[in-house]
């Protein structure tokens, strides 16, 4: 991909700016193009996997998620190409949209594109190939979404039918029921679960905020702007947060391949005025993820994003990945529809929050502990509160970073006689420079966890209960990242393997000290942290800065019974 030669000068952290992106936005484009079926109504990208909804979808879904970058990049060209496919794709060669289907969510993309660009595209169609499409998209209002983000695409789809009066009755209503029923994993400080449970990830902004702050902006509805982009707002704070010094966004989730999609949620704070950060720093964020993947190959020869995260990676392959899945990218784009002078673009770059300060931040509502290091630029997620087993190692593992990928060996975990498993995860709570969770291992089994973190030093502490007297355990820590230094020493427990064995009394703990840095030459983890350890569970960590924190663990003992709170208490400052 060729992109303009790096301004310094206004980007210093990232050398991008607004010529990179549409740059990168036309490269993208006219890599697809070649793809097309003569009709343009599918793009049938290379690739040996195809999804469960089958090749015909996965066309459509090439179509439609390029057709959404084509719209942020507003090129009447390429617009064009794709108004050809709509002569032929509704009511032709698409799938029809059914209950729980794949053509539901490309639905929303194709409608998002048309309202966007609607004097550029819609208005200029013949009005049969405008009656066909927007038949085709009704069926959208009444299939059945799964409960999850999908519960969005039918209101996305019913806010453009609404505005162009097709289905009006319809579509309103398809728009209430679609946000009535996100309304209950709605969970407070910007954040949703994907669904029921506790399912915390990237869907958050590049699903949940998205469609819904869209959709408000769209309408020019006020108090759906407000409630909305109020709660979009207050997730940025966090959201800023998740990506390290070099823009890499952290390894955690489902959907990884959708890479720079991550940019979404920075670009749509500023496009509806719904942002608590700067112009600069809101762009440093988002050209670094996109720097971020096109440096490390996320592009190949052909122009093409294949699935994976840099180059092609078949551990990141869903079921419902197909070959086109990684261009909801697109939404990466969202930025372009802001205008060359819009300060966003012409503000200098400030530098994100992981390169300012060494910082420990607790997330109360998922439940993780964010520990960034601005000599590295790191960024480390404890997770004790997120949960879908269904993309196991995305959700289940103790940790992840902005630099390390959840290795097949399992990585920060706590092995309880060869079984990692980590289900039924309950938030203990959270504080300044700590945080706590209890998961089952399996029927009988549990383990209570806390980790208290200052600069890039945790202390992992593991309290296993339930287990049979001399049953093993192990304890892993990060997986050895290239370039970085990753360390786990035992404090209480443990052999110099990292192994121990279950005592009598119904719960042995474990302690370790864990160290994930890019510094070439870090002082000892002994030096910075000493912890003691006592027979009834308590914890007494002091650190080299003169805070000590004192934790009593807890855990239940009774078979398939409901975890008691048992939630570690700490005396600060001593």
């Amino acid at each position: 991909m060729e992109l303009p030669p790096a301004d310094r000068s206004s980007s210093p952290r990232t050398g991008y700016t607004r010529a990179h992106w549409e740059a990168a936005a036309d490269a993208l484009l006219a890599a697809v193009e070649p793809y097309a079926t003569p009709d343009r109504a599918l793009y049938h990208l290379p690739g040996d996997h195809v999804s469960q909804a089958g090749h015909l979808s996965d066309g459509l879904e090439g179509y439609a998620r390029t057709l959404l970058l084509a719209a942020f990049r507003r090129d009447e060209s390429a617009l064009g190409r794709y108004a050809d496919g709509l002569t032929t794709g509704p009511g032709g060669v698409w799938p029809r949209i059914e209950d729980r289907s794949q053509p539901l969510v490309e639905a929303a993309s194709v409608a998002l594109a048309l309202r966007l660009t609607r004097p550029l595209l819609w208005d200029r169609l013949d009005d049969s190939v405008r009656q066909r499409t927007a038949d085709w998209l009704a069926d959208a209002l009444t299939a059945e979404p799964w409960a999850c983000n999908w519960e969005l695409f039918p209101v996305t789809v019913g806010g453009f039918l609404a505005e162009i009066g097709h289905r009006p009755d319809t579509a309103r209503k398809a728009i209430d029921r679609g946000l009535e029923r996100i309304e209950g994993w709605y969970l407070g400080d910007g954040w949703y679960t994907d669904g029921d449970g506790r399912k915390f990830d990237y869907y958050n902004g590049w699903a949940m905020h998205l469609y819904t702050v869209l959709h408000a902006w769209l309408a020019d509805d006020g108090e759906l702007l407000s409630l909305y982009g109020g709660r979009l707002s207050r997730h940025l704070v966090d959201y800023a947060r998740l990506f390290g010094g070099d823009g890499a966004p952290l390894h955690q989730g489902r959907s990884l391949t959708y890479r720079f999609a991550t940019a979404a949620p920075l670009w749509l704070g500023v496009l509806t005025g719904q942002t608590p950060l700067g112009p600069g720093e809101t762009r440093r964020l988002a050209s670094g993820a996109l720097r971020y993947f096109l440096d490390r190959g996320a592009v190949d020869a052909r122009g093409l994003l294949p699935l994976g995260w840099h180059g092609p990676d078949d551990s990141l392959v869903q079921n419902y990945s197909g070959p086109a899945s990684p261009y909801w990218a697109s939404k990466g784009f969202l930025g372009l529809l802001l205008p060359p002078e819009h300060e966003v673009w012409t503000a200098t770059e400030e530098p994100g929050p992981a390169e300012r300060a060494d910082r420990v931040t607790p997330l109360p509502v998922p439940n993780w502990l964010l520990q960034s290091t601005r000599s590295d630029g790191l960024v480390r997620l404890h997770n004790h509160g997120s949960e879908d087993v269904r993309y196991d190692p995305y959700y289940t593992r103790l940790a992840y970073s902005t630099a390390t990928v959840p290795a097949a060996g399992y990585d920060n975990s706590v092995i309880v006689d060869g079984d990692p498993s980590r289900t039924r995860i309950e938030p203990l709570g959270s504080g300044e420079g700590w945080i706590a969770s209890r998961h089952t291992v399996c029927d009988g089994i549990t383990v209570t966890s806390l980790v208290l973190a200052e600069g890039a030093v945790e202390v992992r502490a593991h309290l296993v209960a339930g287990a049979e007297p001399g049953t093993p355990v192990r304890i892993t820590g990060w997986p050895p990242p290239d370039g970085l230094r990753a360390e786990l020493l035992p404090v209480s427990g443990l052999s110099e393997e990292l192994t121990g064995r279950t005592g009598p009394g119904g719960a042995t703990l474990f302690v370790a000290l864990a160290r994930l840095t890019g510094e070439p030459d870090p002082r000892p983890l002994t030096e910075l942290v000493s912890v003691r350890v006592r027979d009834d569970h308590e914890v007494t960590v002091r650190w080299t800065s003169g805070t000590e924190n004192v934790f009593g663990l807890t855990a239940s003992h009774a078979r398939c019974s409901r975890l008691r709170t048992g939630a570690p208490q700490a005396r600060r400052g001593r």
